[in-house]
């Protein structure tokens, strides 16, 4: 049994069209299967059907991207399982979890790498950053793009407004060690959990806060229950559109390259999205009550991290130096 065929058409859904005066298409339809954990509607998810229908667009039909948002195909880890394996084609996902498949990916959760988004971006969309994006193929994955993620902030059920207001509360943190050790750094205790439990723990006091960007705290209703939200912007984790490279590898280099450029292409609107929406969700989240603090001095919350960055440095001291050096000279 040809195991690698059954994968393949699995995973591209590959149909044979029929046409007026003939049996079967000149050339079969390529259908690409793209998983998304946010609703849609989000920006990483207008994103995705931007480069579906750059692809339908360039490819005259010949390639189409199904999107399928709201978790549909399963959640996060197990789609990026499906992915690995060809069984589903492509899914956006955040740098965190893609750190277990390369290391240096994990760079992105240390805090304070990046000056500002502009500071990001010139990383990004530099040669280090593509080399990033590279790491990924031993591991069976194609990085096609970045999305913009945004900052990741600080909010509790207690008033936050600077950084000695962190120490003794507790925190859900993404399950990452890092991020773990930043919080533990800020004098706080790092509590991992699953997402969806974290608005009843807010609400029963399991938890003081989390951490995330300004549009889920707002999405997933933290909100109502964490009233104060601190911009300290400590972390950017940029978005992945990743695709398997088993189905990559059925592609020709002609396709690859279609695929690539309108992920590329893709990235403009989707930071346009990301930009608006974060404003839009700041400003539905103090109309519903809560304090939004903007951080004015960040040294002592860098100050506090250096141990971290410190520990850090042995392992990801390539991509921080080609970080640091990516500065545009702009301040957060």
């Amino acid at each position: 049994m040809n195991w690698n065929r059954i994968l393949f058409c699995s995973a591209l859904s590959l149909t044979l069209l029929a046409s007026p005066g003939a049996a079967f298409a000149a050339d079969p339809q390529i259908v690409l299967k793209l998983g998304e954990t946010h609703p849609k509607g989000y920006p990483t998810e207008v994103a995705d059907e931007e480069f579906a229908r750059l692809v339908s667009e360039r490819s005259k039909g010949r390639i189409k991207v199904e999107v399928y948002p709201g978790s549909q195909l399963g959640e996060e880890k197990a789609v990026i399982e499906q992915v690995q394996i060809g069984a589903v084609a492509m899914t956006r996902v955040s740098t965190a979890p893609m750190a277990q498949f390369s290391k240096q990916l994990g760079v992105f959760a240390l805090p304070y790498i990046f000056e500002s988004k502009e500071h990001m971006w010139a990383f990004l969309d530099g040669a280090d950053g593509k080399k990033l994006l590279d790491s990924l193929e031993p591991s069976r994955f194609v990085g096609l793009c970045y999305y913009d993620g945004g900052s990741r902030n600080f909010y509790s059920s207690k008033p936050i407004t600077k950084v000695e207001d962190l120490k003794g509360l507790k925190f859900r943190v993404i399950q990452n060690e890092w991020s773990q050790k930043m919080v533990s750094a800020f004098g706080a205790s790092a509590t991992p959990m699953p997402m969806g439990q974290v608005f009843s723990s807010l609400q029963t006091g399991v938890i003081d806060g989390a951490e995330n960007n300004p549009p889920t705290y707002f999405t997933w209703s933290h909100y109502q229950v964490a009233k104060h939200f601190l911009l300290d912007a400590h972390q950017r984790l940029p978005e992945i559109l990743v695709m398997s490279k088993v189905v990559w590898d059925k592609l020709s280099k002609d396709d690859q390259a279609l695929l690539k450029k309108a992920a590329q292409d893709s990235v403009k609107k989707q930071r346009e999205l990301w930009d608006a929406y974060e404003a839009e969700t700041l400003q539905k989240v103090k109309a519903g009550g809560s304090t939004v603090t903007e951080v004015k001095d960040f040294a002592p919350f860098q100050k506090a991290v250096k141990p971290v960055i410190d520990e850090a440095t042995p392992t990801f001291g390539e991509a921080l130096k080609a970080i640091e050096k990516a500065k545009p000279g702009k301040k957060i």
